[in-house]
């Protein structure tokens, strides 16, 4: 029996944002478990709380505040890809805790299905930036928040990212030498993921506590980082043009064999791989934990 395709968040999050890599995965988690605990942390998660998650995805966070919330508390799963709240409920069926879990589908800016201050915790994490009416989306946080209840954000920032010449630009490598392929390609995700118009892009640290605070929120607090530093672990290229950054694009591998001749991917490949899975150029990441109170 042929299976039902996954809808683009669940086969990202599943799949493509890894490549399909166990390996790639398990440094993927490494990374995001410490997210999640801060996350949590930040929202001062207590016994019997109600917690709503939203754009659970794969449930790192939701699964998180179930430990917390203890047997009275209750955590709710909330995201537009019903994959991936179908996932998580098998999730909680597995470690029998199906009760004390409610699945929602429903997308941040449209929380209509929960009453007004119906939860005593929103939490987030990387759901803003996919979000283009972010004001939206703020109000109805603020909305099904009780009163004293507590909004916990994390965000990257990704106009930090962006390129600051046209010949460094990706992981900080000299694209000089390849500058006529790699500027098929660059323009070519430009092109997906205008700045001016699309949201992971149309919003940096400075706009989050502004639209929190625009929000109604009586306290809010922003811890922002940024970093550029050379890679911490060794790379592999096949691993990284199997993986697509975000749910919304190609990968690497997809979009090359879309805009370049088999002589142009051997030769972008012949002289990308040396330097990507050296020690050679640097990253740019800038991520923002935000936390506020109703």
């Amino acid at each position: 029996m042929k299976l039902k395709p996954r809808d683009e968040w669940a086969e990202w999050l599943l799949h493509r944002r890894h490549g399909g890599d166990p390996e790639a995965l398990r440094r993927q988690l490494a990374w995001l478990y410490p997210i999640r605990d801060r996350v949590l942390g930040n929202a001062h998660v207590r016994e019997g709380d109600v917690v709503l998650d939203v754009g659970c995805g794969d449930g790192l966070i939701a699964f998180g505040a179930l430990e917390k919330v203890g047997p009275s508390g209750r955590v709710i799963f909330s995201d537009i890809s019903q994959d991936l709240l179908d996932h998580s409920r098998a999730l909680a069926e597995q470690i029998g805790e199906l009760e004390r879990c409610t699945f929602v589908r429903a997308g941040a800016q449209d929380l209509s299905p929960l009453a007004d201050g119906s939860v005593d915790v929103v939490t987030t994490r990387s759901v803003i930036i996919y979000v283009k009416p972010k004001e939206r989306a703020l109000r109805e946080f603020f909305r099904v928040l009780r009163a004293g209840g507590r909004l916990s954000m994390f965000e990257p920032i990704n106009r930090f990212n962006e390129a600051r010449a046209a010949n460094i630009s990706y992981e900080g490598l000299d694209m000089s030498p390849v500058i006529d392929i790699y500027t098929k390609i660059r323009d070519f995700y430009a092109a997906l993921q205008p700045r001016e118009r699309d949201p992971m892009l149309d919003f940096d640290e400075r706009d989050l506590v502004d639209l929190v605070d625009s929000a109604g929120f009586r306290s809010v607090e922003l811890e922002y980082h940024a970093e550029i530093a050379p890679p911490k672990e060794p790379r592999s290229w096949e691993r990284a043009i199997r993986s697509a950054w975000n749910p919304k694009i190609p990968t690497l591998k997809e979009a090359m064999q879309r805009l370049l001749t088999p002589d142009e991917i051997q030769r972008y490949t012949d002289y990308m791989r040396p330097l990507f899975e050296s020690d050679a150029g640097r990253s740019r990441n800038a991520h923002a934990f935000l936390w506020a109170t109703k």
